[in-house]
């Protein structure tokens, strides 16, 4: 049965190879909530002491086609990273700290080194995060994806007090908003990135990305930035939090934002960095698409009192990451509007 099975695809001599280089990384990431044994059927963690009232605060997310960049350039650790920071991100926007995360890897022929190297990066992040690395899944599904190609998701597990959850409730017309450099494409937009990038321009991943220094491979995989040492030392000070992802700052911004607040960004109150004034020149992209697909530049942002701009950018400097005041709040229709200078 086993040999049908490898004929059909399936080899579970490299599943039993790939789980053995894994269950190293694994244990490395190991917190002192960690309860049960690696390669359980579910994974566990205690939920720290000393919280009054807490809440577990949960997401799922993937990386998207940046993994075919991955692919092509033979670098696997990065989009790991990417996965586990992006996720990170997600549930710091309501305030919460990661306590555990869980991987899944789905793939048409499983390759142990590909796998490991996946997982190499999901557990570097989790451990700069002092997370544990859970448990996770890897899927060998020859009929869904071509050989070589693979998906990658996850799922990370938070904790906050649940009297100090941000919502954005607290936002109020007065208050400004502070963006937070990202560091690239983050996860978003690839699909259209590597159109532009790899068709329009004919560039291959070892060939110098226009305006930069560095090559397409480097500019394309630079890893999605966590915010958590940035933000955590002035959550009390922050009224909310938007993730810049999928949708741009516009359709993120708009998430936290009240009834009655609009939010006014400045649209020249941080510089693009050279990717995205590339991607609009070379695709003929323009501006208004530019900002539904791209982070532009803004991974992160925070709303935060006037009163409290000084301390938020001063942890953003700390942390070594560009912000800028780059809008406010006003009172008016709920929703999120450019102002050009």
């Amino acid at each position: 049965m086993t040999e049908r099975y490898a004929a059909a695809g399936v080899r579970l001599d490299a599943a039993e190879d790939a789980k053995r280089r894994i269950a190293d990384l694994v244990r490395a990431t190991r917190t002192p909530l960690a309860v049960g044994h690696i390669g359980a059927f579910g994974g566990m963690v205690r939920v720290p002491e000393g919280y009054r009232k807490p809440v577990l605060v949960m997401s799922t997310d993937g990386v998207g086609t940046k993994v075919l960049v991955a692919t092509a350039a033979g670098v696997h650790d990065t989009v790991g990273e990417d996965l586990v920071n992006h996720s990170v991100n997600d549930i710091l926007v309501h305030g919460a700290r990661p306590i555990a995360f869980l991987d899944y890897i789905a793939t048409g022929s499983l390759v142990p080194e590909m796998a490991a190297g996946i997982v190499t990066g999901i557990a570097r992040a989790c451990r700069a995060h002092e997370m544990t690395l859970a448990g996770g899944e890897t899927a060998q599904l020859p009929d869904l994806y071509e050989p070589g190609h693979y998906d990658l998701a996850g799922t990370i597990v938070g904790v906050v007090e649940e009297d100090e959850a941000l919502h954005g409730d607290r936002v109020r017309p007065g208050d400004v908003l502070i963006g937070y450099a990202s560091n690239g494409l983050h996860t978003n937009g690839y699909t259209l990135a590597r159109r532009i990038v790899f068709e329009e321009l004919k560039l291959n991943v070892r060939d110098r990305f226009p305006e930069t220094n560095r090559s397409v491979a480097d500019v394309l995989l630079a890893v999605h930035r966590s915010y958590a040492e940035v933000v955590t030392p002035v959550l009390k000070r922050v009224h909310a939090l938007a993730h810049v992802t999928g949708g741009g700052i516009a359709g993120n911004l708009v998430r936290v934002l009240p009834e009655g607040c609009q939010a006014v960004v400045d649209a020249g109150g941080w510089p693009w960095p050279p990717v995205f004034r590339v991607l609009t020149r070379a695709g003929k992209v323009s501006v208004d698409e530019m900002r539904r697909v791209f982070n532009l530049g803004v991974g992160m942002i925070a709303v935060v009192a006037r009163d409290d701009v000084d301390a938020v950018v001063q942890a953003a400097d700390r942390a070594k990451v560009p912000a800028w005041l780059i809008g406010e709040v006003h009172a008016g229709k709920t929703g999120v509007r450019f102002s050009e200078r």
